[in-house]
């Protein structure tokens, strides 16, 4: 992008092209062809039309203050002119300078301070970039949507891309939607291949939405997406479950590094934050910010602290908060399930023949054989008898003794009858005394590693508790995206007819199953504390109102020294256990940070003669990674986040809806069916409100519409916003409610803000009688960085220019002139010449006055700059401090990417930092009145 310095369009400016006028509402440097405007037309012939312009190619004229035109208002209680002020005071984003939290508790979200901290870190930075690393359950999704629309009230969440695992597209969407006012467009399987039918051919699907949701599985087709992804630049990129990025040369990894270089704001999200390996972390968190780490071998919490936070649950400050929101887990209970006789001969075979120091395994490659066998009947019959065949079908197979050994398991399992499984049995038992049966409401999570159990089970199990197939689901990774999220959505629904829900450790990141259920089952337990912990978190999470109560099938064997879940599961479901009890978190227990790397260490140390417990008490020192894990911002310096202080002229957004659509559409009942019922509001979504609503999924929106088209029923109270949510998922087919809450970003809100904002003529200010004693004039002040981004906004009432003229701030002077819904409008005539006069010198005040602050103004916005510049110089120093092994094309090297680093990272702050002139605004002008007699309305 050019570093030249622009001419400032800042977002709410006015500004003629092409004989007409439009209102800026965005506005960014491009390479060649000067700043880009994103513009909405005002005039007659252009209102509501979007349009796009460039400075070196159209001519851009700003409209001067001065020349701003003086008109009275003939509204009821000056209503036109209020509502024209509070959308000026709602669509000017909120400056770099504001770091305090603008929207806090207006969210269907209990307003919880540790929720909140994630957006007050991410505010304070000079760029919102973290790694947010609560463990599971805290609620990161939430945290994630308060930082959005934080970023959206702003003016930096214009365009947003999220990435997340296949199947919680769906819910990640509604919690968006249902939550925070936050639409986004799905682009999964199915919808990409109907948006690749609906927009023009050779169309970038990434410009064509602003703001979308799509699978890292769909996403990572970099030889596909890679051109179009590189021709976006984000607000916001969130990646969820972050931690699969891992890995420098994945394509996960490759689309990684693209989103962070071409996006300002970047959430990552990841309950397992590494795999303790200190070189792929710091990778990852140059993602964020490249001048954190200079040594990826060498760094510690506090090089890190500004870009990562990770709480636990008993952070003190969660621990203080959560209260009913979040029910005590009971206890991991075992149940012990005695081998049959069938069972048992399987035992003595994979004892004998398989774990025996002189057995089949003993040649290379093959050490590792036996636990992928005992594994696989640990889970079921069915699951050895399929790991069996394909050992057999595969051309590593070769010897002799390894195919009869082989072939006798194959013949052992195949005698093995449904009958003849201890688990199977218990399984039945244990759902039974919950309570699972056709008409209850009762639900259950059942987990197994492999997919010949699930489907085995999903067989076996409506039969022996007299359940329709209809009650039973299964999800692994062999379904599509769709069928997950499809699955996911019935088993949250009181009003589906799913009981069971079957599934693999694809559902033990990320996806909520704790709405309508606290029971869940590991049919068989994974060798990982890790993985343990992630399947509990899907039912013990925030949210969750009654105790978890979790079981696990312990099979059991009388065969001399027989592997059985006694030997290694037993012992990590009770390890598990007492780690999240007393730490918070299972993943510092062993040392690793990824199941399956855990898992294989576990084994590598039971071939090495080792017990399951010497196994986990050899963790190695801790390290920095370990220290990472034990909480970072768990301890915050400030009892709550600071608010940010705005000024308004209406009690509630309720109100200033309310009031804006009987402005803008005349009888309103009747042009647009409003209705006012008891917490709610309604009415018909008239054409340009609906193209804002089209990022939401058809299928909500089908079910919005009436025979008049779509129908809008929207809330402001959270409380009821709340209910609805609740009752979607018990009575309707479908989790998104009919109602939808209405927070400070809502769509509709910005709209009617918009429509208001155009009931004016081209730069036009209105003339109020209020309670003052000399003329009063309302200016707004803006200073803008070249990325087109308010630094600073001033909202200022000038008087006293008859004489000497005085500031106070805009918000003061409207409680002091009683500026509200109970003013009157006695409609008396106004000398509007004299008031005219005044207005140059009431600009040229405004603009002394932003002059003479401009110094303290720039202390705010330019610390940030300046203590990045000096982390930048001292990363600079870290990293070209070599050892002496180090080779001279090596120094070269490094430091040819060190100065492409710093010319990279001070072209970016550079952008940020205030520049030019002001762009003031004459918003109104207040005056007293003067005819008390006279007949108001």
């Amino acid at each position: 992008m050019s570093t030249e310095p622009q001419s400032p369009f800042p977002p709410g400016a006015r500004i003629l092209v092409r004989d007409e006028e439009w209102l800026v509402k965005r506005a960014v440097p491009t390479d060649h062809d000067g700043t880009k405007i994103e513009a909405i037309g005002v005039s007659e012939y252009v209102r509501d039309m979007p349009a796009t312009f460039f400075t070196k190619i159209d001519t851009i004229e700003v409209l001067r203050p001065e020349d701003t035109l003086l008109v009275t208002d003939n509204s009821p209680r000056f209503r036109r002119s209020r509502l024209f002020l509070e959308a000026v005071l709602r669509r000017t984003p909120l400056p770099r300078s504001e770091r305090g939290l603008a929207l806090s508790g207006g969210f269907v979200a209990d307003p919880l301070v540790y929720q909140q901290r994630p957006a007050e870190l991410a505010l304070s930075a000079l760029r919102p970039r973290i790694l947010l690393a609560d463990v599971v359950g805290l609620g990161k999704t939430l945290e994630i949507g308060m930082i959005l629309a934080e970023l959206v009230r702003r003016g930096r969440g214009d365009r947003m891309l999220v990435v997340t695992p296949q199947h919680i597209l769906d819910q990640f969407q509604r919690e968006m939607w249902t939550r925070f006012s936050i639409p986004l467009v799905r682009l999964d399987s199915s919808g990409l291949e109907r948006i690749q039918r609906e927009i023009p051919a050779g169309r970038n699907p990434f410009t064509y939405f602003r703001r979308i949701i799509i699978s890292i599985d769909t996403l990572k087709r970099v030889a596909e997406y890679e051109h179009h992804l590189k021709n976006v630049w984000w607000d916001a990129v969130v990646i969820d479950e972050s931690h699969n990025l891992i890995g420098g040369t994945s394509l996960r990894n490759r689309l990684a590094r693209l989103l962070a270089s071409h996006s300002d704001a970047l959430l990552l999200a990841s309950a397992t934050p590494h795999n303790g390996d200190k070189r792929s972390f710091a990778d990852l968190i140059r993602l964020l910010d490249p001048a954190a780490i200079a040594d990826r071998d060498n760094y510690t919490a506090s090089d890190i602290a500004h870009v990562y936070l990770r709480r636990t649950k008993i952070s003190p400050e969660v621990r203080d908060q959560i209260g009913e929101q979040w029910a005590d887990r009971g206890p991991s209970v075992p149940t012990h399930c005695a081998a049959t006789p069938a069972e048992e001969a399987i035992f003595q075979e994979l004892t004998n023949t398989w774990l025996a120091k002189n057995g089949v395994s003993t040649g290379a490659g093959r050490r590792l054989l036996p636990y992928t066998m005992v594994k696989a009947f640990l889970s079921s019959h069915r699951a050895l008898a399929d790991t069996v065949g394909n050992r057999l079908g595969s051309s590593n197979c070769t010897e002799p003794a390894e195919r009869a050994a082989l072939t006798r398991l194959q013949a052992l399992t195949g005698a093995m009858s449904d009958d003849d499984s201890a688990k199977l049995s218990a399984l039945v038992t244990l759902l039974t005394d919950i309570g699972v049966r056709e008409k209850s409401g009762t639900r259950v999570v059942v987990f197994s590693e492999r997919v010949a159990t699930l489907e085995w089970l999903a067989e076996a199990l409506p039969a022996r508790l007299d359940l329709s197939k209809d009650a039973i689901r299964v999800m692994h990774g062999g379904r599509t995206d769709t069928e997950q999220q499809q699955i996911v959505e019935e088993f949250s629904l009181a009003g589906s007819d799913v009981r069971l829900l079957l599934t693999g450790d694809i559902a033990s990141e990320g996806v909520n199953l704790h709405t309508q259920c606290h029971h869940l089952i590991h049919y068989d337990l994974p060798w990982s504390l890790i993985r343990i912990e992630q399947r509990n978190g899907r039912i013990d999470r925030y949210g969750q109102r009654f105790q978890p109560q979790f079981d696990a099938l312990i099979l059991t064997s009388a065969t001399k020294d027989a592997l059985d879940d006694r030997s290694v599961a037993e012992h990590l479901l009770k390890r598990e256990e007492a780690a999240h009890r007393s730490l918070g978190t299972a993943e510092a227990v062993t040392g690793e940070y990824l199941p399956e790397k855990e898992e294989r260490r576990l084994v590598q140390d039971l071939l090495a003669g080792k017990t399951i417990e010497q196994s986990l008490e050899a963790v190695e020192e801790r390290d920095v990674l370990a220290d990472l894990l034990g909480g970072m911002g768990d301890a915050p310096r400030n009892p709550t986040p600071a608010k940010a202080t705005i000024p308004t002229l209406f009690e509630s957004t309720e109100a200033f809806v309310d009031q804006a659509l009987t402005e803008v559409f005349d009888a309103a009942e009747d042009t647009i069916g409003l209705r006012r019922e008891s917490g709610l509001l309604s009415f018909d979504v008239p054409p340009d409100l609906t193209s804002r609503l089209s990022d939401l999924p058809r299928s909500y929106l089908a079910a919005q519409r009436t025979e008049r088209g779509l129908r809008l029923r929207v809330t402001f109270d959270r409380d009821l916003a709340q209910t609805k949510l609740v009752q979607a998922r018990r009575l309707s087919k479908t989790a998104w409610p009919d109602v939808t809450f209405v927070s400070d970003v809502h769509p509709m809100v910005e709209w009617l803000a918009d429509k208001v904002l155009l009931r004016l003529g081209r730069q036009q200010a209105p003339v109020l009688i209020a309670d003052v004693h000399e003329p009063t004039y309302l200016v707004q002040g803006v200073y803008c960085n070249r990325l087109g981004q308010p630094t600073v906004v001033d909202w200022m009432a000038v008087s006293g220019l008859a004489g000497e003229p005085t500031i106070k701030p805009l918000s003061e002077a409207l409680a002091a002139a009683r500026v509200g819904p109970n003013m009157t409008n006695p409609l008396t005539p106004l000398d509007l010449e004299q008031l005219q006069k005044w207005v140059p010198a009431a600009i040229d005040a405004a603009r002394i006055h932003l002059a003479g602050e401009r110094q303290r103004w720039d202390e705010i916005v330019e610390q940030p700059i300046r203590d990045y510049r000096q982390q930048l110089q001292r990363w600079v120093q870290e990293s070209l401090f070599g050892d002496d092994q180090t080779s001279a094309g090596q120094r070269t090297r490094r430091k040819r990417e060190v100065e492409t680093t710093v010319a990279e990272q001070e072209e970016l702050v550079g952008r940020l930092a205030t520049d030019g002139e002001p762009l003031l605004r004459l918003l109104a002008v207040l005056v007293a009145r003067t005819d008390e007699g006279a007949e108001g309305r």
